[in-house]
C-alpha cells in the first residue's frame, strides 16, 4: 500500500515537472521566436486579406453598375430575333446533347437475401440506394440479373430482385454517389422533352456505370424513348479512362456527332426545361465569336437540411458575382461543367476534353479563351439540379474544386502569360483574380488567418491585432458574400463558422494541387441522395440510421476544435477582450463537422 501511495506521488510530481517545465519553454521562447513568426504571419495574411478585399469590392462595384445600368451582357443579344429567323426559314442548327452518368462500381448490400449453406453473402453492384418503384415500373417481374459477390460474378446464378422482395439496397462503405433511382430517368426525359426539331437532335447517353444492373436499367430507358421517335444513342465505354473528360472525349468521337454544330452538357442530377436550346442556341447563333454559353444552377434541395442552405448562398455568388463579373468585363468564366452549350468548335480548336486535372470543365474553358473564344454567363436561365446534402460527398466535392484549380494554375501559369492572342489585361485577370486571389488566397487566408494566426495571438500579449484587419475587413467581404442570398441572411454566423471549417479542407487541397501530392488526381463523384426520395421524406431525415461512428469522426477538425477551445478558455481567463465567444462558436462548429453532425445521414 505504501509503494502505491508513493508511487502515486512521484507521478503527480513528474506531472507537475513537466507542466512546470512547459511553461518555463513557453516563456523562453515567445517573445524570441513566437512573437516574430506570428508578426510576420500576420503581415502575410493582412495583405491577402486587403487582396480578397479589394477583389470582393471591384467585383460589387461591378455588379452594382451593371444592375443599376441594365448592361448585363446576355441583355444585348437580338435573340427573338434570331429565334424568328430559325422558325421561318428552318435554319435550326445540329445540337447535340450530352448526359454523362458516372458512377463508379458500388457494392450494396441485399438486406433480404439469406445465403444457403456454403455460400458466401452476396451483393448486388448498382448506383442506386432507394429504387421502389422506379425500378418496379422498369424492370418486368420476370427479368433476371446477375449478382456479384464483391467483385466476382456469381457463377450460374440468376436471382430476380424483384423476388427477393426488395424495395431499397443498402449502401457499402466503398460507394462514391449515392442517387435516388429516378435521376436518370428525370434527366434523360427532361433532355428528351426538349423543345427542338427532332431531326436536328441527338441524345447520347454517356453511361460510364460498369455494372449490369444500372447499365441495363439506362439502357432500358434509352430504348423507350428510342420508341417515342426521339434520336437517342446510348453508349457505354469499356474502361473508365479520364474519367468524365475521357467519358465526354469518347461520346465527341462517334461518327453521328460529325454533323453537330453545338453540344448541351447536362450532369446526371440536372434537369433542363424544355425551353433551354430554345433560349441557348440563338447567341451562339448570332455570335460566331461565342464558344459557350452558361445557364445558372437552380437547387431543388436547399431546404433538405442546414448544410445545404449554406452550399446555397456560396454558390448564389459565385453565380450572381463572380460569373456575372467575367461575362461583363472579359468575355471569360470558368465553365461549371453541366448546364452549358459549346460550340463544337471551340472545343476543337482548345484542343479537346483533357484529363490532366480535376477539373476538366475549368481546363477547357481557359484553353478556349487562350484561343479567342468569348463566353455569355445567361443569368436569367436556370437549370434545376441538387446540392450533396451529405458531409462525406460535400468534403470530396470541395476537395476536388479546391486541389483541380490550384493544379491547373500550376499547370497553366506559363502557357497564360506567354499568350499573345489575348490582352495583357485579360492575362492578368485568369492568373491574379481568378486563379491566385480567388482559388488560392481566399482559402488560404480563412483557414490560417482566421482558424489559426487569429486565435493563437490570445496566449501572446505582445501582439495586438488592428480592428481593420480583424474585424472590418473580414465582416465586408462576408457580408458581400451573403447579400446575394436575402432569404437565407439571417443564417450568415453559421454560414462564416461553416465556411471556416471548410476552408482546412479547401487550403489542403490547394496545397496538393500546388505541389501535385497524393490526391491531386482524386476524381470521385459527387454524392447524390435523389430529389424524389427528398421531397417525400422532406424535413426529415432518409435513413434513421446513421453513419458508424469511424466513418463519422474526423480527425483534423476535431483537432482544430480542440485548439480554438484552449484558446478561447485562456481568452476567458487571463484576456481583457470578449474574442472568447467567436472561438467558443468556432470550435463549436469544428467540433460538430468533426463528429459528423452535419449534413444528412445515410445508412451503411
Amino acid at each position: 500500500m505504501r509503494g502505491l501511495v508513493f508511487h502515486d506521488t512521484d507521478t503527480r510530481r513528474t506531472g507537475t515537472e513537466a507542466v512546470t517545465y512547459l511553461s518555463y519553454v513557453w516563456r523562453n521562447i515567445r517573445v524570441p521566436v513566437i512573437v516574430p513568426l506570428l508578426q510576420l504571419a500576420i503581415i502575410l495574411c493582412s495583405i491577402m486579406s486587403i487582396m480578397l478585399f479589394v477583389e470582393r469590392v471591384y467585383m460589387a462595384t461591378v455588379i452594382l453598375y451593371v444592375k443599376l445600368l441594365g448592361k448585363k451582357k446576355y441583355t444585348k443579344y437580338e435573340l427573338e430575333a434570331v429565334k424568328m429567323d430559325m422558325e421561318l426559314n428552318k435554319r435550326y442548327p445540329m445540337v447535340l446533347v450530352q448526359i454523362p452518368i458516372l458512377v463508379p462500381p458500388l457494392y450494396l448490400s441485399c438486406p433480404g437475401y439469406s445465403k444457403t449453406d456454403g455460400e458466401e453473402p452476396c451483393y448486388v453492384i448498382g448506383m442506386t440506394t432507394r429504387i421502389s418503384d422506379s425500378i418496379t415500373s422498369t424492370m418486368q417481374t420476370d427479368q433476371s440479373y446477375t449478382l456479384s459477390r464483391q467483385s466476382s460474378l456469381v457463377t450460374s446464378r440468376q436471382v430476380s430482385v424483384l423476388d427477393l422482395g426488395l424495395d431499397t439496397f443498402n449502401l457499402g462503405n466503398q460507394s462514391s454517389l449515392v442517387t435516388n433511382g429516378q435521376v436518370y430517368k428525370i434527366s434523360i426525359g427532361a433532355a428528351c422533352g426538349l423543345s427542338w426539331p427532332s431531326n436536328r437532335l441527338i441524345i447520347q447517353v454517356l453511361d460510364d456505370s460498369t455494372n449490369e444492373v444500372l447499365k441495363q436499367l439506362v439502357e432500358l430507358e434509352c430504348i423507350k424513348w428510342l420508341e417515342k421517335g426521339i434520336n437517342i444513342k446510348y453508349e457505354n465505354r469499356k474502361n473508365r479512362n479520364g474519367y468524365k473528360a475521357g467519358a465526354l472525349k469518347e461520346g465527341l468521337k462517334k461518327q453521328y456527332v460529325k454533323d453537330c454544330e453545338f453540344v448541351a452538357i447536362f450532369d446526371a442530377d440536372f434537369q433542363p426545361d424544355k425551353e433551354f436550346l430554345q433560349k441557348t442556341i440563338p447567341y451562339l447563333v448570332e455570335n460566331p465569336e461565342l464558344g459557350l454559353v452558361q445557364a445558372r444552377w437552380k437547387f431543388v434541395n436547399a431546404d433538405e437540411c442546414l448544410m445545404t442552405r449554406l452550399q446555397e448562398m456560396s454558390l448564389d455568388y459565385h453565380f450572381s458575382v463572380e460569373q456575372e463579373v467575367g461575362s461583363t468585363l472579359c468575355q471569360f468564366f470558368g465553365f461549371n461543367g453541366t448546364a452549358g452549350v459549346w460550340r463544337l468548335q471551340a472545343i476543337a480548336d482548345a484542343g479537346g476534353w483533357k484529363d490532366r486535372t480535376t477539373v476538366e470543365d475549368m481546363d477547357l474553358a481557359v484553353r478556349a479563351s487562350l484561343k479567342g473564344w468569348k463566353f455569355v454567363f445567361a443569368g436569367d436561365l436556370t437549370v434545376k439540379n441538387e446540392l450533396p446534402s451529405t458531409l462525406k460527398a460535400y468534403r470530396y466535392q470541395q476537395h476536388r474544386w479546391s486541389c483541380g484549380p490550384a493544379n491547373l494554375l500550376k499547370k497553366m501559369s506559363k502557357e497564360i502569360m506567354l499568350c499573345e492572342r489575348v490582352s495583357i489585361w485579360k492575362r492578368l485577370h485568369l492568373i491574379y483574380a481568378f486563379f491566385f486571389v480567388r482559388k488560392i488566397v481566399a482559402h488560404w487566408v480563412t483557414f490560417f488567418f482566421y482558424c489559426i494566426i487569429i486565435p493563437a495571438t490570445v496566449m501572446v500579449p505582445e501582439i495586438h491585432l488592428k480592428k481593420p484587419i480583424a474585424i472590418y475587413i473580414p465582416a465586408t467581404i462576408t457580408l458581400l458574400n451573403a447579400v446575394c442570398t436575402p432569404r437565407s441572411f439571417h443564417l450568415i454566423i453559421f454560414w462564416i463558422l461553416f465556411e471556416n471549417v471548410m476552408s482546412l479542407h479547401r487550403t489542403k487541397a490547394a496545397i496538393i494541387g500546388l505541389l501535385e501530392a497524393s490526391r491531386v488526381n482524386e476524381w470521385v463523384v459527387t454524392e447524390k441522395l435523389g430529389n424524389a426520395g427528398t421531397q417525400k421524406n422532406k424535413g426529415k431525415s432518409l435513413w434513421k440510421q446513421g453513419p458508424q461512428i469511424r466513418e463519422r469522426i474526423h480527425v483534423l477538425e476535431v483537432i482544430m476544435g480542440t485548439f480554438m477551445l484552449h484558446c478561447a478558455i485562456y481568452d476567458m481567463l487571463y484576456g481583457n477582450d470578449h474574442f472568447f465567444v467567436y472561438l467558443l462558436l468556432q470550435a463549436g462548429a469544428f467540433f460538430i463537422v468533426g463528429f459528423g453532425y452535419m449534413g444528412t445521414f445515410v445508412a451503411n
